[in-house]
């Protein structure tokens, strides 16, 4: 039973992992896609952009490290 527990904690911590990474992914697709496009209309706001969608990247990037946490957790806690 309890190797039925391990396998079932390891699948969850990799479901975790798999679902917590889809949103900064996409979220992080979407804001560098458009700064892009705004980059390419506005050359001289570049910089601006640039900070700003760095800023932005790091914080919806704590979304997939609060994923990876919670896996870890469940892995070695349990």
């Amino acid at each position: 039973m309890e190797h039925l527990a391990k396998g079932l904690i390891a699948i969850a911590a990799g479901l975790c992992m798999g679902i917590g990474a889809i949103g900064p992914a996409i979220g992080e697709g979407n804001a560098v896609g458009k700064a892009l496009e705004g980059m390419a209309r506005q050359p001289e706001a570049a910089g601006t952009l640039r900070t700003n969608m760095i800023l932005g990247c790091a914080i919806t990037e704590t979304t997939g490290i609060y994923a990876l946490v919670v896996a870890l957790l469940l892995i070695f806690m349990f």
